[in-house]
């Protein structure tokens, strides 16, 4: 049954990111145990299959509703999941070289600064999203440091602030669809850490 209005792909996409996220956060904060080829093989496909396509699903609504960062956001983030998933994969199965961990590094870090200018944009949106992209630089910078050859303890912290980062995630997620869900404001999100600015001759105006 339909009302006639545009559903908000923003769950969807947060929720293919969060989930993903706290598996791969575990695997890197050393929740599992175990091979750490097999266990990043679980993530694989789940980067392709809902990381990815969830993504860039959000990301090509987002952009016919003409919200920019959202298409930006979602479409990069689910491209990130299957650079990751293709990079496991086909040096897994041989087709290509393992990489270099200071590449590795190098391209993770390119994802932190793409992800702190991305940030600057959320002070004008809602608090917790503003959240997701402060914690989710941090993280990238984190893993970043790991694989440049600054310790494994930069590898696992930025684990264990991914894990948090993606529970971030599902949160505003679970909030936006129970929000929209009950007609009123059931979680909270927050609002924008810097208020837009009054048109001129707005004041007053009826």
């Amino acid at each position: 049954m339909s009302n006639g209005l545009s559903a908000n792909p923003a769950p969807l996409g947060l929720a293919g990111f969060g989930l993903t996220t706290v598996v791969l956060s575990c695997i890197n904060a050393g929740l599992l145990t175990g091979d750490a080829a097999t266990l990043t093989a679980v993530v694989v496909p789940l980067a392709f299959a809902y990381g990815g396509v969830a993504q860039i699903i959000a990301g090509i609504l987002e952009f016919k509703n003409g919200n920019t960062f959202g298409t930006v956001a979602f479409t990069s983030y689910g491209l990130f999941w299957w650079w990751y998933a293709f990079l496991i994969w086909t040096a897994g199965a041989g087709w290509i070289k393992a990489p270099a961990g200071n590449a590795v590094g190098l391209t993770l870090l390119m994802w932190g600064v793409f992800t702190l200018y991305m940030w600057i944009p959320t002070f004008r949106l809602n608090f917790t999203l503003w959240s997701i992209f402060l914690l989710l630089w941090v993280t990238f910078l984190l893993l970043a440091g790991g694989d440049l050859g600054m310790g494994a303890g930069w590898h696992t912290a930025g684990g264990w602030l991914g894990l948090v980062t993606g529970l971030d995630a599902l949160y505003l997620s679970f909030a936006e669809v129970t929000n929209v869900t009950f007609d009123r404001v059931v979680l909270p999100v927050g609002g924008p850490l810097v208020k837009p600015r009054p048109r001129a001759g707005a004041a007053g105006a009826h």
